[in-house]
Order: C-alpha cells, then sequence, then structure tokens
C-alpha cells in the first residue's frame, strides 16, 4: 500500500512539473543559475538595447558601436571577465548543455536562423524573454517563444 501511495504522488509531481513547463521553450525555476554574477551580466546586456545591428559588428575607438548577436554576446560577458569565442557556433560548444527545462538568466540561447547550423545566439532574462542582437531591430529584447523563434530552438549553454 505504502508504494502505490508513493506512485500516486509521484504521478502528480510529474503533472505538474510537465504542465507548469510543456507550453513554452524555457521554464525559469529560481533555484538553477540565476546569480548575482548573471543578474549583472542582464543588467550589462540591458545598457546596449537600441544599438543598432551591423553584420561583423562595428568597433570604433575600442568599443563597439553596432553588433552582430556573436558579438554582442561575446562583448557582454567580457565585461564579467568571461572570454567566448567570436562566432555563434563556436559559442555553442561553450560551457555546459542546460535541458530546455532548465534554462535560467544568464544562460546562452541557440537558434538555427538558415541552413542547418547555428546561426544566432540570445542571453536567457528570464521569463521567457532574451536579449539578442536583432537584424532587424539591432540590442532589443524578443520572446524566445514566439513561433519564430521557438520552432528555430537549438539549444541552451550555460557559461557563469
Amino acid at each position: 500500500m505504502r508504494l502505490g501511495v508513493i506512485r500516486k504522488v509521484l504521478a502528480v509531481l510529474l503533472l505538474a512539473a510537465v504542465g507548469s513547463g510543456a507550453a513554452g521553450i524555457a521554464v525559469e525555476r529560481s533555484a538553477f543559475a540565476a546569480t548575482e554574477e548573471s543578474r549583472k551580466l542582464i543588467e550589462i546586456g540591458k545598457e546596449y538595447i537600441g544599438t543598432p545591428y551591423r553584420l561583423g559588428g562595428l568597433i570604433k575607438n575600442g568599443e563597439p558601436v553596432a553588433f552582430d548577436c556573436s558579438l554582442f554576446v561575446q562583448h557582454v560577458y567580457a565585461l564579467l571577465g568571461v572570454k567566448l569565442p567570436r562566432t555563434s557556433k563556436e559559442q555553442a560548444k561553450e560551457g555546459e548543455q542546460v535541458d530546455r527545462g532548465s534554462i535560467s538568466q544568464g544562460d546562452l540561447l541557440f537558434f538555427r536562423t538558415s541552413g542547418k547550423s547555428i546561426g544566432h545566439v540570445a542571453i536567457y532574462v528570464g521569463n521567457g524573454k532574451m536579449i539578442h542582437a536583432s537584424s532587424s531591430r539591432g540590442v532589443t529584447i524578443s520572446d524566445m517563444n514566439s513561433s519564430y523563434w521557438k520552432k528555430r530552438f537549438v539549444t541552451a549553454r550555460r557559461v557563469l
């Protein structure tokens, strides 16, 4: 009888967990990777909202004045002392892989925007939102669960 009760409790817990995260790509649970460092990373990233997009980026006098997605991520992480490769494809090899249900603030999100390989990177800010350098809007915050991004999601990586 005790085993039956345990199975029922586990089934209820499993249904509750699946129900809370099945609708979207990311389910933020405050206990995962949200740290003071990841919150600082997001604050730094938000300072660049509105910075224009340019493929390859543009740096003048040592400071970026335009970003592509991977330069934006590389630059923001560098301001925290974390060195990342230059391209999104290479950045996707860094850190450790994170399951969709465990994505947390500061995690890198990778997308297949054209072709068969990763072509876009963003930083998860929480509540299903990501900050990234969009080719159409420059540095902005977008909903990663929108139909466009959701179907292009490949993986998430934690480097902090």
